[in-house]
């Protein structure tokens, strides 16, 4: 693939913001293919292949959610962590209004509000993670320690495997 310019998204600027170092990875977008295809077009394990996942309580108040691309979040765990009833995806719309991203490359750096974030442990145990860069078929690779400094994220268990 020919070298990209690296786009000036906001999780890019905040990122340079911050002084974290990372790397940008660019792939062929394809709708509905998630980590999958990312993970396959980079020759990545899906596992280290975070994804962004914008959810709300049932007072509609959002969050984000950071899960291994290839795992599911357990809404009850996750309600249970927090304290709340019920946590649900949110509308494609209401999540792009809440991050200021298009789904599909929503990112947790640089949201258009800020949102408390939820951090699967089992990700923060990984060196480094491939996450959205901001842009639809761009992900960067940072240290995941850089990415807690940032986010200062909550810890959850609420990974389940996907059926």
């Amino acid at each position: 693939m020919a070298a990209e310019r690296m786009p000036s998204t906001p999780a890019v600027l905040a990122l340079r913001a911050a002084k974290v170092e990372f790397t940008p990875h660019f792939y062929t977008y394809e709708e509905r293919g998630g980590t999958a295809v990312s993970a396959r077009e980079l020759g990545v394990d899906e596992h280290a292949v975070v994804k962004t996942l914008v959810m709300q309580d049932d007072a509609a108040k959002p969050c984000i959610v950071l899960m291994h691309g290839d795992r599911e979040v357990s809404t009850k765990a996750l309600a249970r962590h927090i304290g709340v009833k019920k946590i649900e995806p949110c509308k494609p719309e209401v999540a792009e209004r809440h991050s200021g991203y298009r789904v599909g490359g929503t990112s947790p750096f640089g949201t258009r509000k800020r949102m408390p974030v939820y951090l699967q442990r089992t990700v923060a145990a990984l060196e480094r993670i491939y996450i959205n860069g901001g842009s639809r078929g761009f992900l960067v690779n940072v240290a995941t320690a850089d990415l807690q400094r940032l986010l200062q994220p909550q810890l959850v268990d609420a990974a389940i495997e996907p059926d």
